[in-house]
């Protein structure tokens, strides 16, 4: 469980990446929310991982 709260914060990021690149590829890149969402999932992600791994050690 530890493994899997660790990396919470890369699974957002790849999550918010992962939706920007679909969005480029179906050619939806004015929707704002869908990018707003995706930036927020990213930069959440960021602060999960940083926050998490000062608090969690093996």
């Amino acid at each position: 469980m530890k493994s899997l709260l660790k990396n919470l914060g890369l699974i957002l990021i790849a999550i918010g990446a992962i939706v920007l690149i679909v969005c480029f590829f179906l050619g939806d890149t004015n929707n704002n929310a869908i990018l707003g969402g995706s930036f927020a999932t990213m930069i959440i992600g960021l602060i999960a991982y940083i926050i998490l791994n000062k608090r969690i050690t093996d």
